[in-house]
């Protein structure tokens, strides 16, 4: 199946998001795959989602964007063609949960934070909310 063809469902384009920013920048981490888990367990988006179904979602994932030199364009793209716009927002909430998880965010998650933001036509306050909320949650002592 191609990418123009591609369709997912809303809880597994949120794991595409998810996943995106989890590795784009080439190392998955252990405290970011337990935020994947935690949110497909207790969020209400994820209610008709099995969370024994994330394994095959995150390899499905990481398949796509490993595929080319623009996996990660056509990853957006899939994920913003699978959600209405009210949960382009959520999914850009979620990509920037996956990215606070470990303390830091490095240049190359910014960017993709950055190209989802546009990609998915987020106000620039509304985004600026979004991400507020996230530093807030993700605040260490």
């Amino acid at each position: 199946m191609t990418t123009a063809t591609l369709t997912l469902s809303h809880p597994e384009a949120l794991i595409y998001t998810m996943v995106l920013a989890s590795a784009v920048d080439s190392a998955v981490k252990d405290e970011e795959l337990r935020t994947m888990g935690d949110v497909v367990r207790t969020l209400p988006v994820f209610a008709t989602f099995d969370p024994e179904n994330l394994p095959r979602a995150v390899e499905s994932c990481m398949q796509l964007i490993s595929s080319g030199e623009h996996g990660v364009e056509e990853a957006i793209a899939v994920i913003r063609d699978s959600l209405p716009p009210y949960l382009r927002e959520t999914a850009y909430a979620l990509a920037l949960d996956v990215v606070a998880a470990d303390g830091q965010a490095l240049q190359e998650e910014l960017r993709l934070l950055e190209m989802m933001r546009h990609r998915f036509d987020i106000d620039r306050l509304v985004a600026a909310g979004i991400e507020r909320g996230a530093r807030a949650r993700w605040a260490h002592p």
